[in-house]
């Protein structure tokens, strides 16, 4: 299969516990984790060009996604800083959105992962529904309500 990996913090602990002995497609956006994922001989990597935002250092700009409209993935692991029924998935950096937009429409299944400060919280700018999202990987500080609202949307709510 093939997997991509957004920029961020809890991705990169995602990318960081991945299998080492699976034969994936690896795909990021994100320096940091491209130089994590390069350890996984078995697998191959593609690093996504584009202006690389300082800040998170992640690839973004036209050419990024671009190149992104040209992909089918499996699976893309996702960050957000905030979540809500209302807004969706959103972050503050416009370009940031334009990218995780493009992952969004790229991806067979769509996994979010994010602390629970995130959740019902909303930022500027919005990326996906909240209907985009398959599957939400957050810690127990999810209250009750927002999961048992998120798993009514369909959306399979894993507390790690």
């Amino acid at each position: 299969g093939s997997l991509f990996f957004d920029a961020g913090t809890t991705t990169h602990q995602a990318a960081l516990n991945l299998p080492r002995d699976r034969r994936l497609t690896l795909i990021t956006n994100s320096i940091p984790i491209a130089a994590t994922l390069a350890g996984h001989y078995e697998s191959t990597l593609h690093v996504l060009g584009g202006r690389v935002r300082g800040l998170t250092q992640a690839t973004v700009g036209s050419d990024t996604v671009a190149a992104l409209g040209a992909l089918r993935l499996s699976t893309v692991f996702l960050g957000a800083n905030g979540i809500s029924e209302a807004h969706g998935l959103s972050t503050p950096d416009l370009d940031e959105a334009a990218i995780k937009s493009a992952m969004v429409r790229a991806a067979d299944r769509v996994v979010v992962l994010a602390d629970s400060s995130k959740i019902n919280r909303e930022d500027l700018a919005a990326f996906a529904s909240i209907d985009d999202v398959d599957v939400l990987i957050t810690d127990d500080g999810i209250d009750a309500q927002s999961s048992a609202a998120l798993s009514a949307r369909g959306i399979d709510v894993v507390i790690a």
